[in-house]
Parts: C-alpha cells; sequence; structure tokens
C-alpha cells in the first residue's frame, strides 16, 4: 500500500512538473489547410510540426471548429486558446500601433516589414501594449503578394475607375481609404462575404491574389487589378498567460517555432509567382498599374495618413524603424 501511495504521490509530481506544455497546444486555423495556396496554413503547420518534434503536443484547429475571430480572441485573452492565427485588427482592438502594417504604400516588400518588426523592434512595442491586456504577437506572416482590387464589374486600371464601386470594407478606417479612391465601403464580415458578393451589397474587397483562390470566390469576382496596396498580413497571437506560464526550455522551444514557421512563410511567398496564371484559368481578368497610374493611387491615398488611425508619432516610429 506504502508503495502505491508513493507512485501516486510520484505521478502527481510529475504531472504539475511539467507545466502548461504538457497539454495540448490548440493552434486555430483561418483558412483552409492548403499548403500550396495559404501562407497561414504554411506558418501555422510549420509552427505545430517543429512543437511537436520537440517535445510540446500541438494539433490544428480547423477554421470556425473554435469560432470565429472575435471568440478566438476572447480565449486567447482569457487563457483558454493557446494559439489562434488572426487579422491584424483583433489586435489593434488593443492598441492601434499595429495598424502601420496596413498604410497603402508605405512598405515596398516583406524583408522592409520583416526589418521594420525584428531589426526596427516594432514587435517588441506593439508587445508592450498587448501583453498587459492578455494577448502576444508572437509573429506576423504573410498570406501572398501585397494586396489588390477585386470586383465583379470592371477592370481597373486608373484610381478614376473606382469610381461607382461598392468594396467590402474591414472597418471604418479603409472606408475611408475607398472613399479617398472615389468609391465607396460597407463593413461585411467574412463570412457573409459571398453572400455580400452575390447580392450585390458589395463588388469586391482588396485582399492578395491567392484569396479568392482558396475560398472559391472566382464565381462572382472577374476582375483583379494588382495595386500591391499593402503587404498581405495576419498575425500568430498566443495567450500571454499560457506564454509566460511556460518553463524557459518551453518558452525557448515555442519562440524557435516561431522562427522556423517565419522561415517557412517567407520561402513559400518566394514561390508564389504563379498565382497571377491561376487567377487568369479561373475566368479572372489581372490588371498591372502602370508607374503613373499606381502613383496617382499613392497620391489619392493620403488621407489615410491622417484618418486618425495612427497618430503622426507612431507613424514615424514606423518609418525610423524601416530604415527611412
Amino acid at each position: 500500500m506504502k508503495a502505491l501511495e508513493l507512485a501516486v504521490v510520484a505521478a502527481l509530481a510529475a504531472t504539475f512538473a511539467a507545466g502548461p506544455a504538457a497539454a495540448q497546444v490548440k493552434v486555430a486555423l483561418d483558412s483552409p489547410p492548403d499548403l500550396e495556396g495559404s501562407g497561414s496554413y504554411v506558418w501555422a503547420n510549420a509552427f505545430v510540426e517543429h512543437l511537436n518534434a520537440n517535445g510540446m503536443p500541438a494539433e490544428e484547429y480547423q477554421r470556425g471548429a473554435l469560432g470565429g475571430d472575435d471568440e478566438l480572441f476572447d480565449q486567447v485573452s482569457q487563457g483558454l486558446l493557446e494559439v489562434s492565427m488572426s487579422p491584424l485588427n483583433i489586435t489593434g482592438s488593443l492598441d492601434s500601433l499595429i495598424y502601420g502594417l496596413r498604410l497603402p504604400y508605405f512598405f515596398e516588400s516583406m524583408e522592409e516589414v520583416d526589418r521594420a518588426l525584428y531589426d526596427g523592434g516594432m514587435l517588441e512595442k506593439i508587445n508592450e501594449k498587448v501583453t498587459p491586456q492578455g494577448v502576444r504577437v508572437l509573429a506576423v506572416n504573410t498570406v501572398g503578394q501585397g494586396s489588390g482590387i477585386f470586383n465583379a464589374k470592371k477592370p481597373v486600371e486608373t484610381v478614376e475607375d473606382m469610381a461607382g464601386l461598392r468594396m467590402r470594407a474591414l472597418d471604418e478606417s479603409q472606408i475611408a481609404l475607398f472613399q479617398a479612391w472615389g468609391a465607396t465601403g460597407t463593413i461585411v464580415s467574412w463570412a457573409e462575404v459571398p453572400n455580400a458578393l452575390q447580392t450585390g451589397v458589395a463588388d469586391g474587397y482588396i485582399n492578395p491574389p491567392v484569396v479568392p483562390l482558396l475560398f472559391g470566390h472566382t464565381d462572382f469576382l472577374k476582375y483583379f487589378t494588382d495595386a500591391e496596396v499593402s503587404p498581405s498580413l495576419r498575425v500568430a497571437i498566443v495567450s500571454e498567460d499560457w506564454y509566460q506560464g511556460l518553463s524557459e526550455e518551453e518558452r525557448a522551444t515555442v519562440d524557435a517555432a516561431a522562427d522556423a514557421a517565419n522561415a517557412a512563410n517567407r520561402d513559400w511567398l518566394a514561390r508564389q509567382a504563379s498565382v497571377y496564371d491561376r487567377l487568369e484559368q479561373a475566368g479572372v481578368r489581372v490588371t498591372k498599374l502602370t508607374p503613373e497610374a499606381r502613383a496617382a493611387f499613392l497620391e489619392a491615398s493620403a488621407p489615410a495618413y491622417d484618418s486618425g488611425l495612427l497618430t503622426a508619432e507612431q507613424i514615424d516610429m514606423w518609418r525610423k524603424a524601416k530604415g527611412e
């Protein structure tokens, strides 16, 4: 009997010593599990594989299985979910600094984004604001080439062609951008986008070129302008309570998994040139802006810098971080 009691005590001690990492790390996906088409999934899959290979059990959960973006955010902030692949504006609801990544025509490349985030310290500054509220931005991942303009009505070759289009917007700041371009905007949740496109509530949206292919929207969207408005980015957020509850070794494993996932995600981006051919094969007409047309879009986008979403000081922080 004494031996049995000692065995039970030893088992309990081992359980508590193992800490939070002994439980499965749940990773909520935000896209279909497509290693060819989804940069977000490439990141999540590499992250999970690294954790599993290094003694931290982890599992992917399909998009929607644990709730929508808002529900996932609540679960992460409360410590109920370890990792979620999420939109930028989820973190922006806690602090606006991350919105520098959405400034139109601000970043020339993903390399410039990485320089600002990692070498320039902007990811650390973002986390200084959001971690006290229970959420950590573990990484920023690309979901494809720069965001372009999709619509169901007409080719867009100049900023003047935006007139008459009603675009699906993420938030009020994106509505202001569309208005600056001469279009209108309406806020539509992602789940409602197919219906909005079919019924004419929205004529199109801004997204990386791969998105309609991933989500089956090429039945509705027939025109794409490769405007490269801004980098196509999502974030991997983690529960700060969970992250801080890890041992130093476990936290190092998580950080290394994020590094491995970043590398896989950037390697994937370098192989995405064929996406334009895939769009055309799906019946979408692709338009490339001339340098003059792109300059006109840039000039028309100036009000986005004075929208109040970011302060002049915050924009200057981003400029310095990317090396201007």
